[in-house]
């Protein structure tokens, strides 16, 4: 009998359920309770915080390079500083502060960097001197120390404390939390709900979440995903007494000692510090991805090996002298999870309906009240509070094969500490099975970038030119040959290949009617093409797309390489749930895109073809089905360069005869290859915006100043509109403008704080 073994009634039917009892899955639970949501229920198969939770160092900081998981860090600390108060409970929340130490020039750069970005958002962050760094932390070695970057509120909580103040909060506000309750099967229904199988009975759900740490696979393929989470060892060094510690009055700041590769903090009288070794001796419990997790591991560690962080060790003993003499009295090697990226994959999981996840926690303590947060407030709205499409789980797809993840998170994890550079490039894993049609011509000639699994060319190499990837704060390698690349598009002819892009047809009875709710602009005619945006129900831009109707009522949609899943996700959610009869279909990978693009590109094509390519002939935003140097080709005219172009889409398999003819064809008018990073500027300079950039999910379209696109006045009702129709009425607060810096060698990469008379 369940309410035996459970000592509480079972309940068999729920709004949300969340599987898994750590930390993050017990803050989304209290979360949604808290927010009024009437039926939580928390699935947890032994005690709360088995798996990663209970064995964690507890560190928090503000500290984040990204803008957006900022906010993350943010709400979690701030919830934390107020749950004793709220639940009665101890969370052992120490808050001295935390130090990112730069002992290189490259170091003090990235410091710089971050400082240029941070004045706008909430966190307090500062660039400071080794003096103050020593008054911080009065037992460092100094004279290694150049700066630092402090945050203030920054420190340590107590894991199992955090989360059992959660799980009181959580049942305060009325969720239930059953435990031993693990979940043996999981069932969609018809009308999108889930049947939610244990050893007590089953729940019918409107909505599971699946927050199990390394266990995640496991749940993941009962509903047939291979989530590309991976378990990884990860230790800490636990030291006695220390007396100079102990003589201390008031509690060391947390450092971070970037270079040596390890975080460290008081922890009692005595310092706790954990390092990040490099790729090739960290340890991968791979197994446990291809056998599963051994039955019955919850509150268990792994053998600690401290040969293998040995080098970190004695970095760390150089930078704190008074290690020399401290006697080590624990070794705590436990499971975290690693997704390929390191970041984790929060939302709504395409394929599925109402299959949420909250998984892939390399730092599950500092982003369990926020990700608990931002979870709830988008299953109760509808809508995410904030654009954190790095976190979307649809990033992934099924080239994020075993080999890929493992490769990749040895890399993650080796690079805890690297120094973030603007568009950074990291080469494990790579190529995947995601290669265009042109990439074995293109890939000793260019610098590659990676995109959603795609190798993409930012920049080609000439002659004389520095090849290679050279990351910098400063102008670098790059910066001359995108220079030459602009003024090919400018003034002769050039072409990009844009097969990344994300690209889906949608068919059927109702194909225009869903598309007319989903989308702000009117739908084009067949063989037109138009810009239009999906827009969240408050009124955000949710997503930016290309659309053309191919015939009548089959309609193909362009999206960005990293909105693919995002994108096609929140189409079929909406075709699923106001049941519409359509077929989605997703064609990414089975057609090529080259662009070319350049006042000499209609004179190419017209060599390879006999349609007509005049300007009379084929009009701007038209699309045509032609026959280039003998090859079908589906052409749009259309060109985010700004200048005369085509887009040309094409059967992977004849991608290469396409690139070669036209290469050859155009020899006379100066034909080229460019990459994306003149692309880039290009379409800066033309005034054309780009999703995630000038806007996403945190800005409105009035105010990025897409009117243009936005027909208020269309018949249909789509999403957004009235919410749109009411910041119309009100008058915007802010407008997207253009501003042009006089600068030597440094320049903007973006969301860095503008200045007025003093004031941001």
């Amino acid at each position: 009998d369940a309410s035996s073994v459970l000592g509480k009634r079972w309940k068999d039917t729920a709004e949300t359920v969340v599987i898994g009892g750590g930390c993050v899955g017990v803050s989304l639970a209290y979360h949604l309770a808290k927010g009024g949501m009437k039926d939580v229920v928390l699935l947890e198969k032994s005690d709360l915080t088995a798996g990663s939770t209970w064995h964690a160092a507890g560190l928090t900081t503000y500290y984040h390079p990204g803008i957006n998981l900022k906010k993350v860090h943010y709400d979690s600390i701030k919830l934390y500083e107020s749950l004793e108060a709220e639940t009665g409970q101890a969370v052992g929340f120490h808050q001295p502060g935390s130090v990112r130490i730069a002992s290189t020039a490259a170091r003090v750069d990235e410091m710089k960097y971050q400082m240029t970005r941070t004045h706008w958002h909430v966190t307090p962050q500062y660039f400071i001197g080794p003096e103050k760094v020593h008054e911080l932390f009065p037992l460092l070695n100094i004279d290694k120390v150049l700066a630092g970057l402090y945050t203030p509120g920054d420190g340590h909580i107590d894991p199992y404390s955090l989360t059992m103040a959660l799980a009181a909060g959580a049942r305060m506000y009325g969720a239930q939390i059953y435990n031993p309750a693990p979940v043996t099967a999981l069932n969609p229904t018809a009308d999108g709900k889930w049947d939610v199988q244990t050893p007590h009975g089953t729940i019918r759900a409107n909505r599971i979440v699946n927050a199990t740490g390394f266990w995640a696979r496991e749940v993941g393929k009962m509903i047939g995903f291979e989530h590309p989470t991976i378990p990884v060892h990860h230790q800490y060094v636990v030291t006695a007494t220390v007396p100079e510690v102990k003589a201390l009055k008031k509690e060391l700041a947390v450092i971070r000692d970037l270079e040596g590769s390890y975080y460290l903090r008081q922890e009692r009288d005595g310092l706790l510090f954990g390092p990040y070794e490099k790729m090739e001796k960290m340890v991968l419990q791979d197994s446990w991805v291809r056998d599963g997790v051994p039955p019955g591991f919850g509150k268990e560690l792994f053998e600690s090996d401290l040969d293998r962080i040995m080098e970190h060790v004695e970095m760390a003993m150089e930078m704190i002298p008074v290690l020399k003499k401290a006697d080590i009295i624990n070794v705590v090697s436990g499971p975290i999870t690693y997704t390929p990226d390191l970041l984790p994959m929060v939302g709504p999981h395409q394929g599925v309906r109402n299959y949420w996840t909250a998984i892939g926690f390399g730092y599950g303590v500092i982003h369990a009240g926020g990700i608990g947060k931002f979870l709830s407030d988008w299953i109760r709205n509808g809508e995410p509070p904030y654009d954190l499409i790095e976190c979307d789980p649809n990033r992934y797809g099924k080239w994020t094969d075993v080999p890929f993840m493992c490769a990749k998170a040895r890399e993650s994890y080796g690079f805890n500490n690297v120094v973030g550079y603007p568009k950074e490039e990291r080469f494990a894993g790579r190529p995947t099975s995601r290669t265009s049609g042109v990439y074995e011509l293109l890939k000793d000639k260019a610098s590659m970038g990676f995109h959603a699994g795609w190798e993409q060319p930012h920049w080609f190499y000439k002659p004389g030119d520095d090849s290679g990837y050279k990351p910098s704060f400063r102008r670098t390698n790059w910066f001359k040959p995108v220079g030459r690349e602009c003024k090919l598009v400018m003034e002769k002819v050039g072409v990009i290949d844009l097969t990344p892009f994300g690209k889906f047809i949608v068919k059927g009875k109702d194909s225009h009617k869903l598309l007319d709710r989903l989308f702000a602009n009117t739908m084009p005619k067949v063989g037109l093409t138009n810009i239009s945006h999906m827009l969240t129900p408050t009124g955000r831009v949710f997503a930016e797309v290309t659309i053309t109707q191919l015939a009548p009522g089959e309609f193909l949609l362009i999206t960005g390489s990293g909105s693919e899943g995002h994108d096609l996700r929140w189409i079929e959610a909406e075709a699923a749930d106001g049941g519409y009869d359509v077929d989605i279909r997703n064609v990414t990978e089975d057609l090529g895109v080259l662009g070319i693009a350049g006042p000499n590109s209609r004179k190419v094509l017209q060599k390879l073809t006999d349609e007509d390519m005049s300007d009379a002939g084929f009009k701007f935003l038209h699309c045509k089905s032609i026959q280039l140097a003998g090859v079908p080709v589906r052409a749009i005219r259309i060109s985010y360069t700004g200048e005369l172009g085509w887009e040309l889409y094409i059967d992977q398999k004849n991608m290469a005869a396409v690139y070669q003819a036209m290469m050859k064809a155009g020899k006379d008018e100066g034909i080229d290859n460019f990459g994306t990073y003149a692309m880039s500027s290009l379409r800066l300079e033309k005034g054309f915006r780009g999703w995630g950039a000038e806007m996403n999910c945190d800005t409105n379209p009035l105010e990025a100043g897409l009117d243009y696109f936005i027909k208020l006045n269309k018949p249909a009702d789509f999403i957004g509109k009235a919410a749109l129709q009411e910041i119309k009425a009100k008058g915007l607060k802010r407008k997207l403008s253009y501003i042009t810096l006089d600068t030597d060698d440094i320049d903007p990469e973006g969301n860095e704080t503008i200045w007025h008379n003093g004031e941001v």
